[in-house]
C-alpha cells in the first residue's frame, strides 16, 4: 500500500504531550486578551466567572474522557456523536466543532501579531500568516516534531506566570497598596447574578482546548490513562492560571482602564514585578503571550485538522481528506484547514469571535453529554471505555441542562450563528453525505430494546477498536493460553457437532457443575466474532458460565478442516475450518471476555496464521506462539551454559524478577504447568511469561550475555 493511501495514524504522544497540546490550547485569548472584555459584564467577580467556567465544563470533560478511552480514533467529539447519535448529528458535531476550532485557532494567530506589534512595527495579519505558514509546515512533517514545540511553548508559558502570579499575590497581599488594591473589588456583582453567568458563557472559550485533545486520541500511547488524567492534570493547571492571573488583573489594574484593556497582562505586569523591573517583566508578559498564541495556533490546526481526516474516513467528507503522506500526517487535511484559516484570517474580524465559538461549542457538549447516556444503554458489549464518567447519568443531565442555560445567557446573536452552521451540516448530509454512507449510531441499538433494528456493523467496528485497544492490566490471557488444552486432529474427519460434544466434555472434565446443554446451544449460537474475523479456516466460539473461576481455552486444529455451517441473512453454506478456539468465560465479566475474544482475533490474523498453526505439532510451541509478544521468553537448560545455574534448582530458590512466573516446562515429551517445589532438570524447556521490562532483564541475562 503506498504511502498516500495509508489512513492509520501512529500513537506517538504521552501524558506530557496531552497536558502540553491540552494547556497551550486554553492558554492565550482567555487570558491575555479577554479579562478586560469579559470585565465590562461582570465587573470584579470576573475571575469568579473563570472559576465556574471550569466547573461547568466538568461533564463535558468526565464524557469526552469515557469516549475517547472507548474508541480511541481521530476526530473527537465528531466521532463519538456520530457513532452514538448516527452520522446527521455526526456532520453537525463534526462541521461545527471544526469551524469553531478555527475561528479560536485564528483569532490565536491574529493574538501573536498584535502582541508582537507592540514591540515590532509589523502588520498584525502579515505576522499572523507567516505564523500559520510554520505551523502549516511543521503539522506535515510529523506529530511528535509538533508535540515537541508544542511542549517547549507550554514549559516557557508556564514558568512566566507562575513568577506573574507570585509577584501579583505578593502585591496585593503584602505591601503598603494592599487597601486600595482591594478597593478595585468593590461592588462585586455590578450587574447581578446575570452579568455572572453571562461573563461565565463568554469565558467558556478559555477552556475549550481542553476536550479538543480527544480528537488526536488515535495518536495517544496508552489512551485509557493518559487521557483521563491529561485532561484532569491540564484543567486544574489552566484554572488556577485563569482565576489567580484574572484576580490579580482585577487587583491592580483600575476597573474603568481594566474594561477598555486589550492586553491586560501586559497592564498588570507593569505594577506587580519587583524582582525584575517592570520594563522585563512587560517584556516577559508579551513573551509569553506570544508562546501562548503560538501553542494555541499550533495545537488548533493539529486538532483541527484530524476533524476532516475522520469524517472523510466515514464518508461525509471526501475520501482525499483521510489520506497520510510521506511523514504519516494527514497533509491534505492540513494544508485544506490551513488554507480556510487563512480566509479567516484576512478578511473576518475578531470581536464576536469568543461568543460565537462558545456558543456552538456548548451545543457540542451537549450531543456528548448525550453520546454517553445513548451508549451506556445501548447494550453494546463492545463498549468498553477504560474510564467511566463519575455520578453517571446526572453528571451528565447537568451538563446538558447549564449548556442549553449558557447559551441562551450568550443571546441571540451566538445562538442564530449556531442554528445557521447546523442547518449547512444539514444539508451538507442531506445532499452529498447521506447516500454514500450505510451507518446508524449506537441509539439504533435502543431500538433494538423494543424490538425493531439495530446498527450490527457499529459492534464490529467497535470489536476492531477493542483490538487494537490491546489487553488491560488484569486480564488473564497468558494463564488462560498457558493452560489451554490442545486437540490435535490430524486428518481424522469429525461433524462440527461432534466436535462441540467432545470438547464441552472436555471442559466438564475440568469445571464441575456446568450446564452441557446451554453450552452446546451457546456454541452454536451465531456471533458477533466469526463475521469480525478477515481471516478465512479460523474459528472463535465463545460461552459463559456462572461457576467458573478464570477464563478456558480450548484449541482444536484439524490437517483436513472440519465442516462449520454458516447463514448470512437467506443463504446458507459451509466453511471448512481448520483451527478453532473454544472459549469460556465468567457470565459476571462480559468485556473482560470481549478483551480476551479481541486478542484471539489480533493473533489470528497474523500473516500465515493457519499455515504456521497447523504445522506446529508441539503443545508448548504452539502455545509460545498464541503467547508470541514481548511479554515470554524460552530457556533451554543445558550444562555448561548461562543457564546451567537454573539446573537441579525448584521454582523456589530461583531469583527471578518480581514481575515474571515459569508458566510451562517441556521435559521430553512431557508439559505441565510447574509450582513452586517444581525441581528443573538439564535438557528442560521452560516458558517464563511477565511483564516487558522483567523479561527484557532475563534476555539480557540468558540469552544476550550467551551470544556474546
Amino acid at each position: 500500500m503506498g504511502l498516500l493511501k495509508k489512513t492509520k495514524l501512529n500513537r506517538e504522544l504521552g501524558l506530557a504531550d496531552i497536558i502540553a497540546l491540552s494547556t497551550g490550547a486554553m492558554i492565550s485569548a482567555g487570558f491575555f486578551l479577554l479579562p478586560g472584555i469579559a470585565a465590562q459584564q461582570a465587573g470584579p467577580s470576573v475571575f469568579l466567572a473563570y472559576f465556574l467556567a471550569a466547573f461547568l465544563i466538568l461533564p463535558a470533560m468526565f464524557s469526552m474522557s469515557e469516549l475517547a478511552t472507548a474508541t480511541p480514533r481521530a476526530g473527537g467529539a465528531y466521532f463519538f456523536i456520530d457513532r452514538s447519535l448516527g452520522p446527521l448529528f455526526g456532520t453537525i458535531g463534526g462541521v461545527g466543532n471544526y469551524l469553531a476550532l478555527i475561528m479560536k485557532t485564528s483569532f490565536a494567530l491574529v493574538g501573536i501579531g498584535a502582541y508582537a506589534a507592540l514591540f515590532f512595527e509589523v502588520p498584525v495579519r502579515l505576522t499572523a500568516i507567516v505564523f500559520l505558514m510554520v505551523f502549516m509546515l511543521m503539522n506535515i512533517l510529523g506529530v511528535r516534531k509538533t508535540s515537541g514545540v508544542q511542549k517547549v511553548f507550554v514549559l516557557m508559558l508556564v514558568v512566566i506566570l507562575a513568577f506573574f502570579m507570585a509577584e501579583g499575590l505578593r502585591e496585593i497581599f503584602f505591601t503598603a497598596g494592599t487597601s486600595g488594591y482591594f478597593d478595585n473589588f468593590t461592588p462585586f456583582l455590578p450587574h447581578g447574578f446575570e452579568g455572572l453567568m453571562t461573563t461565565t458563557g463568554l469565558v467558556f472559550v478559555s477552556y475549550l482546548g481542553l476536550t479538543q485533545i480527544a480528537s488526536m486520541s488515535e495518536e495517544i500511547k496508552d489512551p485509557e490513562r493518559n487521557i483521563p488524567l491529561g485532561m484532569i492534570l491540564s484543567l486544574v493547571l489552566t484554572s488556577v492560571i485563569y482565576v489567580v492571573g484574572v484576580f490579580i488583573m482585577v487587583g491592580v489594574i483600575p476597573p474603568e482602564q481594566l474594561w477598555d484593556d486589550l492586553a491586560p497582562a501586559s497592564s498588570a505586569s507593569k505594577r506587580v514585578f519587583s524582582i525584575v523591573s517592570p520594563g522585563l517583566g512587560t517584556l516577559l508578559i508579551v513573551f509569553a503571550a506570544v508562546s501562548a498564541f503560538a501553542s494555541t495556533g499550533n495545537a488548533g490546526l493539529m486538532t483541527a485538522s484530524r476533524f476532516p481526516l475522520a469524517m472523510a474516513r466515514d464518508g461525509l467528507f471526501p475520501g482525499i481528506y483521510a489520506r497520510l503522506g510521506r511523514f504519516n500526517t494527514p497533509f491534505v487535511a492540513v494544508l485544506v484547514t490551513t488554507a480556510i484559516l487563512l480566509v479567516v484570517i484576512i478578511f473576518l474580524s475578531e470581536s464576536d469571535i469568543a461568543k460565537l465559538a462558545s456558543s456552538f461549542q456548548l451545543l457540542i457538549f451537549m450531543l456528548v453529554n448525550a453520546s454517553v447516556i445513548v451508549m451506556r444503554n445501548s447494550r453494546i458489549e463492545a463498549y468498553d471505555p477504560g474510564y467511566l464518567s463519575p455520578l453517571y447519568p446526572w453528571m451528565q443531565i447537568f451538563g446538558i441542562v447549564t449548556s442549553f442555560f449558557l447559551i441562551i445567557y450568550l443571546g441571540w446573536g451566538p445562538g442564530l450563528f449556531t442554528m445557521g452552521i447546523s442547518a449547512i451540516a444539514v444539508a451538507w448530509y442531506w445532499y452529498y453525505a447521506r447516500k454514500r454512507i450505510r451507518r446508524e449510531g449506537a441509539i439504533f441499538h435502543w431500538f433494538a430494546i423494543l424490538g425493531r433494528k439495530e446498527h450490527k456493523s457499529l459492534e464490529n467496528e467497535f470489536l476492531h477498536i477493542l483490538k487494537e485497544k490491546g489487553l488491560r492490566d488484569g486480564d488473564p490471557f497468558n494463564e488462560m493460553v498457558v493452560k489451554a488444552r490442545i486437540t490435535d486432529l490430524g486428518r481424522k474427519r469429525v461433524a462440527f457437532r461432534s466436535l462441540i460434544t467432545d470438547v464441552i466434555k472436555k471442559f466438564a472434565q475440568d469445571i464441575s457443575g456446568i450446564d452441557k446443554g446451554d453450552l452446546k446451544k451457546q456454541f452454536l449460537a451465531v456471533t458477533g466474532i466469526d463475521p469480525a474475523l478477515v481471516i478465512p479456516r479460523v474459528s472463535i466460539l465463545y460461552a459463559e458460565a456462572a461457576n467458573i473461576e478464570h477464563p478456558v481455552l480450548h484449541v482444536v486444529i484439524s490437517e483436513r478442516g472440519v465442516k462449520k455451517p454458516v447463514r448470512k441473512g437467506e443463504i446458507s453454506s459451509e466453511d471448512n475450518i481448520r483451527v478453532f478456539f473454544f472459549m469460556l468465560s465468567r457470565s459476571d465479566e462480559p468485556k473482560q471476555r470481549l478483551r480476551l475474544l479481541s486478542r484471539l482475533m489480533d493473533i489470528v490474523e497474523r500473516d500465515s496464521f493457519v499455515g504456521t498453526i497447523i504445522c506446529i505439532k508441539n503443545q508448548r510451541e504452539l502455545k509460545e506462539y498464541l503467547l508470541h509478544n514481548d511479554r515470554y521468553i524460552t530457556l533451554h537448560l543445558q550444562r555448561g551454559t548461562i543457564q546451567e545455574d537454573l539446573i537441579d534448582r525448584s521454582l523456589r530458590e530461583i531469583s527471578l524478577p518480581t514481575d515474571v512466573l515459569v508458566a510451562l516446562v517441556q521435559r521430553k515429551d512431557h508439559i505441565f504447568t510447574p509450582r513452586g517445589e517444581t525441581r528443573l532438570k538439564e535438557g528442560d524447556i521452560i516458558t517464563i511469561i511477565g511483564e516487558p521490562r522483567g523479561i527484557k532483564s532475563l534476555f539480557e541475562k540468558y540469552i544476550h550475555k550467551e551470544d556474546r
